[in-house]
């Protein structure tokens, strides 16, 4: 078994997740669900939600957003809609942007 990366993680990485982790727990006891019954409406284990909650910084993002907003945890200062639009526009301007950043290499003629 390949040997774990240990990888080191801003104070301020840490202190937002656990933040977020704490609105994720607060939010579900307010609404009165189980980890159990939040981990099932996700589609996650009870663990990987428990791991959420802890502030654990090696879950998966979109597990994170999806159990955030099940909970109804605001994630950004905008409504879909504003989101929507912004992410229509970041990827017009993507596609404006080159395929790739190497020059293609010249053709060697190497027939002698």
């Amino acid at each position: 078994m390949p040997k774990s990366i240990t990888r080191t993680y801003s104070r301020y990485n840490r202190e937002a997740t656990a933040l977020l982790g704490a609105l994720i727990r607060e939010a579900r006891d307010d609404r009165k669900l189980t980890a159990q019954e939040l981990a099932d409406r996700a589609g996650i284990s009870r663990g990987l939600l428990q791991r959420i909650e802890k502030g654990n910084l090696k879950c998966e993002i979109g597990a994170v957003f999806e159990v955030a907003t099940i909970v109804g945890v605001k994630l950004f200062d905008a409504d879909e809609n504003t989101l929507t639009k912004d992410l229509s526009q970041t990827r017009e301007k993507l596609a404006l942007l080159p395929k790739s950043v190497r020059k293609k290499s010249k053709l060697v003629h190497d027939d002698f």
